[in-house]
C-alpha cells in the first residue's frame, strides 16, 4: 500500500492528489492521509472535497501508525529502541522530479511532488482536469463576481497572480521571497501587450493595497470580491483568463494548468525558491522570466 500525506494549502493538495491519481493509475493501492499533515498546522485544512467534491480513499489511523512503524506499546518501543525504526516513510528528497516515485510499491509519501512528471499519463490529466472544475453558480453571488466573470471571458484577459502575505515573514521570505519583483512583472507586462495590444489584465493577491499602488491605470482591474469562498472564486476567475503571469506559488501553478483554452501565453518567474534548484515545476508552455 501506497499512503499519501496531505498537507499545505489547496495547490499543494491539488500536486498531492494528482500523484495520487497516478498512482492509482498505475495499479497501485493508494490511500490519502489528511489528518497527520494538519496536527500542528493552525493556518490550513484539507480543502479537497470542499473546494471540488473531490473523494478519495483515505488512510485509517491504524494503517498510518502500520506503516510508519508508530506503534506506542511498550514492546514496539523496545523492538525500536533495540532495532530501528522499520518505518516504509518516503520523504521527498529535493525540489525535483523523483522517478523512483512512481515505482514504489509501499511506502507512506511526504511532501509536495510539485511537477506534472508525477502524472504523466494523459488519461490522468485529462480526469484532473474534469475534477478541478469550480463552477460559476456554487461560488459566485454578487453581482459584482459575476461581471468580473463575464469581463474575463469576453476580453483578451490576462491574469496577475501577486503573492506577498506570509512571503515575506521570517523563515519564508528567505526562501520564497524577492522573486516576482515589481521588474518581473512590469517586464512581463510589457510582452503581453507587445503581443496582444488589447490585453486587459485582473490582478488577484494576497495584498490589495500594495496592487492599488504599484499596479493600476485603464487596463487593470484590481479584483476586490466579497465571496464565501475566496481561494475558490480566485481560482475559478484566474483559470478563466486566456494569458497569465504566474507567481511562484502553486496555487498560481494550477490555475494556469487548467485554464480551460491551453493555448495562451504564460510567463513566470525565472526561479521558483531562493535556496534550493525547482527545474521540474515548469511546464513547456511557461516562458520564464527574471
Amino acid at each position: 500500500m501506497i499512503i499519501i500525506q496531505l498537507s499545505g494549502g489547496l495547490g499543494n493538495q491539488m500536486f498531492q492528489y494528482a500523484l495520487y491519481k497516478q498512482l492509482k493509475a498505475l495499479g497501485r493501492e493508494v490511500k490519502i492521509d489528511d489528518v497527520k499533515g494538519y496536527e500542528e498546522e493552525q493556518k490550513r485544512v484539507p480543502a479537497l472535497t470542499a473546494t471540488f467534491g473531490i473523494e478519495y480513499d483515505r488512510a485509517t489511523r491504524q494503517e498510518v501508525i502500520d506503516i510508519t512503524d508508530s506503534k506506542m506499546d511498550i514492546f514496539s518501543r523496545i523492538r525500536r529502541k533495540i532495532t530501528g525504526r522499520k518505518t516504509l516513510e518516503y520523504q521527498e528528497k529535493s525540489a525535483d522530479f523523483d522517478k523512483n516515485v512512481l515505482e514504489l510499491e509501499d511506502a507512506y509519501l511526504v511532501g509536495y511532488w510539485q511537477s506534472e512528471k508525477y502524472f504523466p499519463d494523459e488519461s490522468v490529466r485529462r480526469e484532473l482536469r474534469h475534477e478541478f472544475v469550480i463552477k460559476p453558480g456554487d461560488v459566485l453571488s454578487k453581482k459584482e463576481s459575476w461581471d468580473v466573470y463575464t469581463m474575463i471571458k469576453e476580453t483578451e484577459s490576462v491574469s496577475i497572480h501577486v503573492r506577498r502575505g506570509d512571503y515575506l515573514d521570517p523563515g519564508t521570505i528567505e526562501t520564497h521571497g524577492n522573486i516576482c519583483t515589481c521588474d518581473y512583472y512590469k517586464g512581463a507586462i510589457d510582452r503581453i501587450i507587445e503581443k496582444y495590444p488589447k490585453a486587459h489584465f485582473f490582478v488577484f493577491t494576497d495584498d490589495k493595497e500594495w496592487a492599488k499602488t504599484h499596479i493600476f491605470g485603464d487596463r487593470f482591474t484590481n479584483v476586490i470580491l466579497d465571496e464565501e469562498k475566496p481561494d475558490s472564486v480566485d481560482m475559478l476567475l484566474m483559470s478563466s483568463c486566456k494569458h497569465h503571469i504566474m507567481a511562484n506559488s502553486s496555487f498560481s501553478w494550477w490555475s494556469m494548468w487548467i485554464t480551460e483554452n491551453g493555448k495562451g501565453t504564460i510567463f513566470a518567474p525565472d526561479r521558483w525558491f531562493n535556496n534550493k534548484p525547482m527545474h521540474d515545476i515548469y511546464t513547456d508552455r511557461m516562458q520564464k522570466l527574471g
